[in-house]
């Protein structure tokens, strides 16, 4: 019973800043305000999110773009990482982790001051002589601003994986006549992806509800589902009914993402090498 108690602060805390909030986008989900003030139930909330139909597709796109890019980098960074020891893993993992310490709207304020058009880049192209390039305010610098935002959280889970890889299964598959390229393909690889399905998950839940990057390096010309729930919360166009419809819908595609990944994750600790 003195356990149960302990937890009771936890529980408080949660129920009231997670639970209860939760509560309250389900009911402006499903309700609408009449002209009398009073609210009735409806579903014309959702029907309202087909005309943002746009919005959702770029937010995906742009999100598994960001998480592909995340994976090229991530991984050949995460097995550096796992192959290195000593002194240079340690600097290494420092040099990956540096950028979080700081707030996460100063490290993207810092981008715009690179890419912007008179910024540190475009200075760089004109005094060698180079054209300058419109980077900032594209897809493309959004993209950009979640994969540097982003990329530890996929470096970081498939290190952790990596480095966990007993060092006996390596030396059977290398004494059975298996090569380096064989080795990663058939062993390291297929042992590392529950790290990759974790960073996968990591990197694309926040990239697809991202308001800051978008608005900064976007312009507000690549707008997001965290732009346009903004916009129906605190925004000229004020609806919290269609901003709690998006954010629920949201929240639900994520949960299915969430369980898909995890449903091809289980039981990966003891695959079956190829």
């Amino acid at each position: 019973m003195r356990n149960k108690w302990i937890a009771a602060p936890y529980v408080g805390w949660m129920a009231f800043f997670v639970v209860a909030p939760l509560i309250v986008v389900l009911i402006y989900a499903f309700t609408r305000e009449s002209a009398d003030g009073s609210w009735f139930i409806t579903l014309d909330n959702f029907e309202g999110m087909m005309g943002y139909a746009s919005v959702f597709g770029r937010s995906f796109l742009l999100a598994g773009i960001a998480t592909l890019v995340c994976i090229l980098l991530g991984y050949p960074m995460a097995y550096f990482l796992a192959r290195e020891r000593g002194r240079l893993r340690s600097m290494a993992t420092l040099l990956i982790m540096l950028p979080m310490w700081m707030n996460f709207l100063l490290r993207t304020y810092s981008w715009v001051f690179l890419l912007e058009r008179n910024g540190f880049f475009n200075s760089l192209l004109s005094a060698i002589g180079l054209p300058k390039l419109d980077i900032i305010n594209t897809s493309g610098a959004v993209v950009l601003g979640m994969v540097y935002n982003f990329l530890p959280f996929m470096v970081l889970p498939i290190f952790s994986v990596i480095v966990k890889i007993d060092s006996r299964v390596i030396e059977a598959a290398q004494d059975l006549g298996a090569n380096s390229v064989q080795v990663f393909r058939r062993v390291i690889f297929p042992l590392s992806l529950p790290g990759v399905l974790s960073g996968v998950t990591m990197v694309l839940i926040p990239s697809v509800s991202t308001f800051v990057i978008s608005r900064l390096l976007g312009g507000g010309k690549n707008l997001l589902l965290g732009d346009l729930i903004e916009m129906q919360f605190l925004g000229a166009a004020y609806n919290p009914h269609l901003g709690s419809a998006i954010s629920l819908v949201m929240m639900v595609i994520v949960l299915v993402c969430m369980g898909v990944m995890n449903r091809f994750g289980e039981g990966e600790e003891e695959a079956v090498l190829l």
